[in-house]
């Protein structure tokens, strides 16, 4: 069974706010459900994506928004919660058990998954920054990737935030120099090499190929994987050259979908440290291995049009759900002016969780 994406909403990302986490996550779940012509009543699933501790958010939020879904739960998987929300989503409704699910992220801004304290191979260094240098040192010495080349990532996505107002970092400007004479933090990364953590909500609402009908513009999933290497860097810290679990995700993601990396037009990926989204363009595809410092420079493809989480902020359960809703716009031509691009027919989601040792791809099509 086919399954589509019919509509999406996102809250503005703040640092923090007054709201509870089930507040935030109605928000954005009673702003979707005004976009869409599903009725309410064959609404069938909830999925909640949060790094939160909170105990049974998913029927708490049903019940403030008077849902009586088949199925209410919780999802947790780091960052890569909110593209494993909507993995299990796509599977309840091509099995056939659901038609129409809602599948929403929420954090706040104190949130237990920004530090990775249960990884004990990691040392005293269990802030993702350490192993983020780690890879960026390795880029540097075998691929002559440079200082400037991250800067290049983060002007460019910061500069793309600015035409986002859902940004943490609307209508904050910095250009290149900012970036290369910001603080230096873990060597060779500087503060705005990395993202903020911060608190936001964003939802999404996916249905069945009988459902579709009743959609404006549905935008159809034709590929998704996931790949997982396990939880400690000691599993991935072998090969600091590529993210293991993004080549396997993406290259099974291509197959499903029967498309290659060239077909696609637009793409989010994650760049919670902008060495990261180098490696994502050699890792997904789009470019041989190291390669990635010069593809910045060749506007082939549409990369992190929202900002990125370089210039979004990076609210953990919310991310990968808010990526999705990017490229859901954009597809539909729903995006805001300054941002819509043309002629995009497909589209790509790249959302990973600790130092890469699990990784989601989504590939999205008219």
């Amino acid at each position: 069974m086919k399954v589509a994406i019919d509509s999406c909403d996102t809250l503005k990302f703040e640092r923090y706010s007054d709201n509870t986490l089930p507040d935030l996550a109605c928000k954005s779940i009673i702003n979707l459900l005004n976009k869409t012509n599903i009725d309410r009543n064959e609404i069938d699933g909830l999925l909640i994506s949060s790094c939160s501790n909170e105990n049974y958010l998913s029927n708490i939020v049903s019940e403030m928004i008077n849902l009586n879904p088949k199925i209410s739960t919780n999802v947790e998987n780091l960052c890569n919660s909110g593209t494993s929300a909507i993995f299990l989503a796509y599977s309840l409704i091509t099995t056939g058990i659901c038609n129409a699910i809602i599948v929403a992220g929420v954090e706040k801004h104190n949130s237990p998954g920004n530090k990775l304290v249960w990884d004990i191979t990691r040392g005293d260094f269990n802030l993702p920054i350490h192993w983020a240098s780690l890879f960026a040192k390795n880029h540097f010495r075998n691929f002559k990737t440079t200082e400037d080349d991250l800067a290049m990532i983060s002007e460019k996505n910061h500069n793309n935030a600015n035409k986002n107002p859902n940004a943490l970092f609307y209508k904050k400007k910095f250009n290149f120099m900012d970036i290369i004479n910001s603080k230096r933090i873990v060597e060779p990364l500087k503060l705005l090499d990395c993202c903020y953590p911060c608190e936001g909500s964003c939802s999404l609402l996916m249905i069945s190929e009988r459902f579709a009908k009743k959609s404006e513009i549905p935008i159809w999933i034709k590929g998704i994987s996931q790949n997982n290497q396990g939880a400690s860097f000691s599993n991935v810290s072998y090969d600091l050259s590529s993210i293991i679990s993004t080549k396997i995700a993406s290259k099974d993601a291509f197959k499903q979908a029967k498309l290659k990396p060239t077909d696609i037009d637009i793409a989010e990926v994650h760049d919670a440290f902008t060495i990261f989204e180098i490696m994502a363009y050699e890792d997904i595809g789009f470019v041989e291995k190291g390669k990635g410092s010069t593809f910045i420079k060749q506007n082939a493809i549409h990369f992190n049009t929202r900002g990125g989480l370089l210039g979004c902020g990076h609210p953990i359960g919310a991310t990968g759900i808010d990526q999705t809703n990017e490229i859901t716009i954009q597809l539909q031509e729903k995006s805001p002016k300054l941002r819509q691009k043309r002629d995009c027919k497909r589209g790509l989601i790249h959302n990973m969780a600790a130092a890469g040792t699990s990784s989601t791809i989504i590939i999205l099509q008219k």
